[in-house]
């Protein structure tokens, strides 16, 4: 197969998880001791999904637990279910439950989503609260932590939905026909304000997907991962073997 050597440059592909954890982690560790070297702290997008658990539970561990300065990160959502925050497929409470209750952060400085306000505004919430954190400066991310799904949607940016094509909103809620359920999403152009990108994939069911988004013909309506590409930024891909068998 003929590689998009464009695209494989920032792909890094491990042989076991525990491989590919502990190479997220060192990165997220890496990136965030140079951001608050150079601005002062560290702000983060968490994704939901099952391999950032192992991800979430290794930071909040030795040795990487006492490596970040937790007082100087501020933690945020990719995306989020509109859910209750106790329903057991809130991206919150997962995070919480792995990592967020294991280490001394400030109240202050995690932000989820209110999934207690309607899909709008709870979107338009979440957009005021990003805003309100960088003040006077473009919003942008230190690092966004993402997933791909099967069908290659990434956050809550699902095929042939409408919020693909958002160009105002830092934040929408898109209800997706899919799942029959309204999500709250970072839009592409927000995403691609970031600094660090940073896909963690793992497993065969995702293998096809990443290969289409890697090599494949650019159709980000129906594979919407391929609208991940930062503008002044860094992105990477990092793989098991099995999610990069058909690369």
């Amino acid at each position: 197969m003929v590689v998009n050597l464009s695209q494989m440059n920032n792909v890094k592909v491990f042989h076991s998880d525990a491989e590919l954890i502990k190479a997220a982690a060192d990165t997220i560790v890496s990136i965030a001791k140079d951001a608050i070297a150079e601005r002062g702290r560290f702000v983060i997008s968490l994704s939901g999904g099952h391999t950032p658990q192992h991800l979430y539970t290794a930071l909040s561990k030795p040795p990487y637990v006492d490596q970040m300065p937790w007082k100087k990160v501020f933690v945020f959502w990719g995306d989020e279910r509109y859910v209750p925050a106790n329903d057991e497929q809130n991206n919150a409470k997962m995070a919480r439950r792995t990592l967020l209750d294991h280490i001394c952060i400030p109240a202050e400085n995690v932000f989820p989503v209110q999934t207690d306000l309607s899909p709008a505004d709870a979107a338009k919430n979440y957009e005021e609260t990003i805003k309100r954190l960088f003040g006077n400066e473009e919003p942008r991310f230190d690092l966004i932590l993402l997933g791909v799904g099967e069908n290659s949607h990434t956050a809550s940016l699902f095929p042939h939905t409408e919020v693909l094509h958002e160009h105002t909103s830092l934040v929408k809620e898109v209800f997706v026909e899919e799942v029959n359920m309204y999500r709250i999403t970072m839009t592409v152009p927000l995403i691609n304000t970031s600094r660090n990108i940073l896909f963690l994939v793992e497993g065969e069911s995702k293998a096809e997907a990443v290969s289409t988004i890697l090599n494949g013909k650019y159709e980000p309506d129906t594979y919407p991962a391929q609208l991940i590409k930062p503008v002044n930024g860094k992105l990477f891909w990092y793989l098991d073997s099995k999610a990069a068998q058909l690369l």
